[in-house]
């Protein structure tokens, strides 16, 4: 199996706005000219290449850069914009300071909990492995404020509110 490089890739794509573009035809069913790939149940694209799937940002990414790094955040956290301006190498764990607020919160909010002990709301934060503590508030919205102060603190321009 070849190796997945810049060229092998140049050779095979052009890259139009977020998706990459069919240079030649990789079977009868496609022609050249034809965007590359499928979406996947979870939105995000997916391009088979000699017998190989890989997600269309990552290929994206090595289109315009040269080189595949672990990880790809995408900084919109829309998994469907594959637009270069729009991916970013990034750590695991800043991947998932940039991502949406996991389904089961239960306060609807990034770092904010309700402490059933106390009766108030509690804001804490981990980065780097580390748990940051925000501080306890009777009021939601002070507790909000205060989580995404933290946030923005530790995550910079990894931040993500919602």
């Amino acid at each position: 199996m070849e190796e997945l490089t810049q060229d092998v890739v140049k050779d095979l794509f052009d890259y139009k706005d977020g998706s990459l573009v069919w240079k030649v035809s990789p079977s009868r069913s496609v022609k050249i000219g034809a965007i590359a790939g499928t979406t996947g149940y979870d939105g995000r694209q997916r391009i088979g290449i000699n017998g190989s799937l890989y997600l269309a940002h990552r290929i994206i990414f090595l289109w315009h850069h040269g080189y595949l790094p672990k990880v790809i955040d995408h900084i919109d956290n829309d998994s469907s914009n594959n637009r270069i301006e729009n991916l970013r190498e990034c750590s695991k764990s800043q991947n998932q300071w940039n991502s949406k607020a996991r389904r089961n919160n239960k306060s609807g909010f990034k770092n904010v909990y309700f402490d059933k002990e106390k009766n108030k709301w509690r804001v804490l934060v981990e980065c780097k492995r580390k748990k940051y503590y925000g501080g306890y508030f009777s009021n939601i919205d002070d507790a909000v404020k205060a989580a995404s102060e933290l946030r923005n603190s530790l995550h910079k321009e990894f931040t993500r509110d919602c």
